[in-house]
């Protein structure tokens, strides 16, 4: 979609330009209703105001906004150092913008777009949900990472993806631990309204039962807790307190991230439990924090390297006019460590 002009503004509101740029710059003979009106139209349309791009046009920006939500995430970690590398060879600059969990990430992304002149923009850690249009709102080429397009949306093809097939990979690890004997098997996840990869990743988990002809338990799906980062050691830790406490018997844990499985160790251990004699534990995603475990962590890794640098291929791409939107979702790799042992049934 072409960038608006002041003269677009002015021709949507049927007012004048003059009266345009006197409601940008604050002059007091303009009525308030149509100052208000004004306004809602440059909100609507993500028109950025002459002044800033006129400033914006002196100083020509290379920079790249990458916005992460989650930034304590190792995962993000290791996929930033890898942009940046692709950044740098290609002369462009990272600009690193942390989004909380309870910010909106396209308006962070249009008003950074206000303030910088970017050439693009990576979504890390993407909250896929948005109003109807509201990503069209972004005027530069961007590409959403570490999240594939959540199925039967009616979006999931208009934008450019790029993440580990979350779904399958969630039902790989889980047949994983079916095959091992494992029947009654916890998970720390997000909810099933979530419109993260924790939707995908509870999918696989069920769809994963249904194909082994294992009913579902619901008081072993334990969402997340309000306290922390979803993704964190400290709701690993409090969703296996809950769980211990609850008193439902289970043999496995699998924590949909290894850093809510780092939690899960604590907790196990100080319920004065054995990994895996006692409960076997599996995680997701292969960062390194898993190995310094004892006893190793049973993961499902990322292809990082290649995510990071397919994010950064398919944005170049889009920057250089290839506007062919793609979904591309990579394999993970099981790495069988230590942390499950296989049960045997008499």
């Amino acid at each position: 979609m072409p960038e608006v002009t002041i003269k677009d503004i002015a021709r949507i509101c049927g007012v004048g330009v003059s009266t345009v740029s006197r409601a940008i710059n604050n002059h007091p003979d303009i009525r308030p209703e149509t100052r208000q009106q004004i306004q809602r139209v440059i909100e609507q349309y993500g028109y950025i105001p002459n002044n800033s791009a006129r400033n914006l046009k002196r100083t020509e920006s290379n920079g790249v906004a990458v916005l992460v939500r989650g930034i304590t995430n190792p995962l993000f970690n290791s996929i930033i150092k890898v942009l940046d590398i692709e950044l740098k060879k290609h002369r462009m600059t990272m600009i690193l913008q942390q989004v909380d969990y309870e910010e909106d990430e396209v308006a962070v992304a249009l008003e950074l777009t206000k303030e910088k002149r970017l050439k693009g923009i990576i979504f890390l850690g993407f909250n896929y949900y948005h109003p109807e249009g509201e990503l069209d709102k972004i005027k530069v080429p961007f590409v959403l990472g570490t999240v594939g397009a959540i199925c039967g949306d009616e979006n999931c093809t208009l934008y450019s993806h790029v993440a580990v097939d979350d779904l399958q990979e969630s039902y790989r690890m889980t047949n994983y631990l079916i095959r091992k004997g494992h029947r009654d098997i916890a998970i720390l996840s997000a909810e099933e309204k979530d419109s993260s990869v924790g939707k995908l990743r509870l999918a696989g988990y069920l769809k994963a039962l249904e194909d082994n002809g294992i009913s579902p338990n619901t008081h072993l799906i334990i969402p997340f807790s309000d306290i922390g980062e979803p993704y964190s050691m400290t709701n690993g830790y409090a969703a296996t307190q809950k769980l211990l406490k609850s008193g439902q018997a289970f043999s496995a844990v699998y924590a949909t991230s290894d850093m809510m499985a780092v939690g899960a160790y604590r907790a196990i251990r100080e319920a004065g439990l054995k990994i895996p004699e006692d409960i076997s534990v599996a995680g997701f995603d292969g960062v390194e924090i898993g190995d310094y475990l004892q006893p190793k962590l049973t993961t499902m890794l990322q292809p990082v390297e290649e995510i990071g640098e397919t994010i950064f291929r398919q944005l170049y791409d889009l920057m250089n006019g290839d506007c062919g939107n793609k979904n591309l979702l990579f394999q993970g790799e099981l790495l069988e460590k230590e942390s499950v042992r296989e049960l045997v049934h008499i």
